[in-house]
């Protein structure tokens, strides 16, 4: 590109260069086929017939391990593109670079129990400097779906259930990944609702609910300056979201104003014809590009359709022109034109000293203590410890969903972390539960059962009808429980469980997600108290795979709940209603009495601000952190509304016997929602602002929203 065209904003240089493209140019960069090689696809690349591509093993690429990055591959087919086509445009590399790269920290719905969006900020930063050096320019994260599907496998790849949280650390994954390469917010939207959890399902929902629950996240993420959203496989109310004009091009592209790249998932643009909506290939590219779908990914349907598609009027030339435009301008931003080569250095990608130190403490805050009997913590004194259950010597199991360029054999597993720490004093039984598990358990002062699901049981396509333990598992943690000795349950996922009998059986249980590089560690510190247990749940455990959904986002009904009752007023006639574990629980080594919350004002005007105050106490003998969480009920509204919807949280760290004070600042905006015509409203009123350390929080204080005064 000439030194003068340099000089000029973004948008003039996607002007000028695109004056400059043939309709089939054009068409080449919306087309982005998977592990584009310097050999079969030389000419393509020379032709400018190949915009982007990803390097994955397929289409279940977060499922099976791939051959890993080719720097020399990315560095010849991108030179290709730039010094031997017409007009020099570089080729976008993408590459799913999910909750880390080289080093891999904790799965994102893990990254959640932590409630950090600084935390998260900075582990995208690093996951993003890795992968840069490796040729990477863009990442499919973060996925910011609210669901509250547990039996749908992709919750491991999200924030949780709440906007709120979920939203705050979308923006934070965006910011930190954009440091370095593009981020992507998936899936627009709905996915979290796939029916029965099956994944690829068909979604039921009105648009006032995906306004007030679903969008926001998506939002929040295209505030933050996200650089791309991928379409959903999903359809919304028989509308696949590769064809819902009304969604992606009226309310994300006009409404929202993103004028970033709207991305296909894998082939999700030539599934059209699978979905029956459209006739053939041709037919799809034509509802895709109409929609607005920019990219198509992997199914070819654009490079092949678009180009007699415009010339027989089908798709209009300023279509095809916003497209190009959004993905030339994507990669002025990312600065590929002026550095388009991979930034290799002679120094070790990852992980390093550095990053496994943070990939530490990531681990360390996920884990939720969520059951105690006091065994927990342990002395570093004990006499005897068990170690046993699937996931002892494990390293790429603890690793997660969705890692493609980790490696198992970087991972502290358990048992060198506890070998380290005690020596002699330690036992282990490997793989499954046994005879010999029982009779070590027997001899231990305390045993140690590693629990859970293997990664390959969550993830995309990993649904499930029972969200109970793997097979055999529970019973051989009844046998090792019935021996009179204390055993601690560490449970591995990627999903909130039915944990029922584990936490009527178990001593303790510790929810430790699928921590990453450093899970031995961690769990090592956690365990023996080195580190305080902070994490708090993200999403709500349900009492059983028959109450899903079950969730923090109840709406008021026509019969009234009465949450201070064990029984709910009889929704179920064989079983309890509310949730074996709720949405933000977690516990400590310590205790902590929430005192009443206070605002500074009875009275609120619309576009004000109202601070609420709530001490909390550490009654307890230990140092501690603290989770003051703050929600919202109002009462009356145009339409049904959350019975408890997250606003904010705030870390306490208190010292024995110290009282501090969570101090909240809500503008008045905080209390609006979508009304029944779906517009933005705040009403005048009552809302009920509540506090507490999980959601069932009660505490709570009541502030009239009354109307601004009017200017003198």
């Amino acid at each position: 590109m000439t030194t003068w065209m340099q000089e000029l904003p973004i948008d003039d240089r996607v002007d000028a260069l695109l004056l400059e493209m043939t309709l089939a140019e054009k068409v080449g960069q919306l087309n982005q086929p998977a592990n584009v090689s310097p050999g079969p696809d030389r000419d393509a690349l020379a032709a400018g017939r190949i915009g982007s591509s990803l390097y994955a093993s397929g289409a279940l690429g977060g499922n099976v391990r791939d051959e890993g990055l080719s720097i020399r591959a990315i560095e010849q087919c991108q030179r290709i593109a730039v010094e031997e086509s017409r007009l020099g445009i570089p080729v976008l590399f993408g590459r799913d670079v999910i909750h880390g790269h080289r080093t891999v920290f904790p799965i994102p719905l893990g990254l959640a129990a932590a409630w950090d969006a600084e935390l998260v900020e900075r582990l995208c930063d690093v996951a993003g400097a890795e992968a840069v050096r490796e040729g990477v320019a863009w990442t499919f994260a973060p996925m910011v779906d609210i669901s509250e599907e547990p039996r749908w496998g992709r919750v491991a790849e999200g924030f949780g259930e709440s906007p709120a949280l979920s939203g705050r650390l979308g923006m934070a994954a965006v910011t930190g990944f954009q440091r370095h390469i593009g981020a992507t917010a998936k899936h627009f939207v709905g996915y979290g609702l796939a029916a029965g959890g099956r994944d690829y399902e068909s979604v039921q929902v009105g648009e006032n609910t995906l306004r007030n629950l679903h969008l926001r996240t998506f939002k929040a993420a295209v505030d933050a300056g996200v650089l791309s959203v991928m379409a959903s496989f999903n359809d919304i109310d028989g509308t696949p979201m590769h064809a819902n004009r009304r969604l992606i091009r009226e309310v994300l592209k006009q409404e929202w104003g993103f004028d970033g790249v709207v991305v296909a998932d894998w082939s999700g643009i030539g599934q059209l014809v699978d979905h029956g909506v459209a006739a053939d290939a041709r037919d799809a590219a034509r509802q895709g590009l109409l929609a607005g779908v920019d990219l198509d990914m992997a199914s070819g349907v654009y490079l092949a359709h678009l180009e007699s598609l415009v010339g027989d009027g089908e798709v209009p030339p300023d279509l095809l022109d916003d497209a190009v435009r959004r993905v030339l301008r994507m990669k002025f931003r990312l600065g590929l034109f002026d550095d388009p080569y991979p930034r290799t250095t002679a120094d070790p990608i990852g992980p390093t000293a550095a990053t496994r130190a943070l990939a530490r403490e990531a681990a360390v805050a996920s884990m939720v203590l969520v059951a105690n009997d006091g065994v927990l913590p342990l002395s570093d004194e004990v006499e005897s410890l068990h170690l046993t259950g699937p996931f002892v010597d494990e390293g790429e199991a603890l690793l997660g969903t969705w890692v493609l360029d980790g490696r198992g054999a970087d991972v502290s597993s358990p048992l060198v972390a506890f070998t380290e720490l005690l020596g002699d004093r330690l036992t282990h039984t490997d793989g499954r539960f046994s005879d010999l598990a029982a009779h070590r358990t027997r001899a231990a002062a305390v045993t140690v059962a590693l629990l859970g699901e293997h990664p390959s049981r969550s993830g995309e396509a990993n649904s499930v009808a029972d969200l109970g333990l793997p097979a055999g598992q529970l019973e051989a943690l009844k046998q090792l429980c019935g021996l009179g000795k204390p055993v601690v349950a560490v449970v591995f996922g990627g999903r909130p469980l039915d944990l029922a009998e584990v936490l009527r059986v178990a001593s303790a249980v510790v929810v430790a997600w699928h921590p990453g590089t450093e899970a031995g560690p961690a769990l090592a510190d956690v365990l023996f108290g080195r580190r305080e247990p902070s994490g708090r749940l993200p999403m709500t455990f349900p009492r059983s795979t028959g109450h899903v959904p079950s969730s923090v986002h109840a709406r008021a009904t026509s019969r009234v709940l009465d949450f201070t009752r064990d029984a709910w007023d009889g929704r179920y006639l064989d079983a309890l209603t509310q949730p074996q574990l709720p949405f933000g629980h977690g516990l400590s080594y310590t205790t902590f009495r929430h005192g009443e919350p206070v605002a500074s004002a009875s009275e609120v005007p619309l576009g004000g601000q109202v601070e609420v105050r709530v001490p909390v106490t550490n009654t307890g003998e230990r140092a501690g952190r603290e989770l003051v969480q703050l929600y919202l009920h109002d009462p009356v509204a145009e339409v049904t509304r959350p019975k408890l919807e997250l606003l904010d949280w705030q870390w306490l760290d208190l010292a024995p016997g110290e009282t501090g004070t969570a101090v909240f600042t809500i503008g008045t905006d905080a209390f609006g929602y979508f009304g029944r015509d779906l517009t933005w409203r705040v009403d005048q009123g009552l809302v009920r602002l509540i506090t507490g350390h999980d959601a069932t929080a009660s505490a709570a204080v009541e502030v009239r929203i009354v109307a601004a005064e009017a200017d003198e």
